[in-house]
């Protein structure tokens, strides 16, 4: 059994859940899922059928990850990421199956927010800010800027989008407004910020 107290959180019975790993209370991992030793998942994670979550791997709070997903060593997302379906991340540049490189891992993470899209593949050491928007299929090969949207293969910025996920849209001032939230965002310097 993990260290975390299995009456806080559910498992589907398909699911393996090895020893050592940190589970938050209101998280949910559903069929045929492996979650690794040393891997730690907030509370109130959806973690949908068939995913890996491999050992060192760190999940915030409220993380979504749909099914398909290959989490290896080497990644971490903040609170409130979605990872969408058969999106994978790598862990080493050049992998060779005769060379071990288990003590080269290439860390990954995904800031507060940010949401990658289905089939998405985010080549490692490639840090992905905060809310940033990943569209589906694209291949991340490069820092991805906070509130950027990347679409492509390899993946190119088309935009800036909000909290919300709207893409927004600049004035003269550099000011921009969410459709639906109404929030407001600020572009200084090539960078967007929300206002507060």
């Amino acid at each position: 059994m993990p260290d975390s107290d299995s009456k806080l959180y559910f498992a589907h019975e398909t699911a393996v859940i090895d020893e050592g790993c940190e589970i938050g209370a209101g998280t949910r991992i559903w069929h045929f899922c492996h979650v690794m030793t040393g891997s730690i998942i907030g509370q109130n994670c959806n973690i949908g059928q068939n995913v890996v979550v491999s050992p060192g791997v760190v999940l915030g709070n409220n993380v979504k990850v749909q099914n398909n997903v290959s989490l290896y060593t080497g990644v971490s997302c903040e609170d409130d990421v979605f990872l969408g379906p058969s999106c994978v991340f790598t862990n080493i540049i050049n992998p060779r199956s005769a060379v071990s490189r288990k003590e080269a891992y290439v860390k990954t993470k995904v800031e507060k927010g940010a949401s990658i899209g289905a089939n998405a593949t985010i080549v490692c050491g490639h840090d992905i800010h905060q809310f940033a928007l990943i569209g589906a299929g694209a291949v991340i090969t490069r820092e991805v800027p906070a509130y950027a949207l990347m679409v492509g293969n390899p993946a190119r910025q088309s935009g800036w989008v909000s909290e919300y996920g709207h893409k927004l849209v600049f004035d003269a001032s550099g000011m921009a407004i969410c459709p639906e939230s109404g929030q407001q965002y600020e572009m200084i310097a090539g960078a967007v910020k929300r206002k507060s």
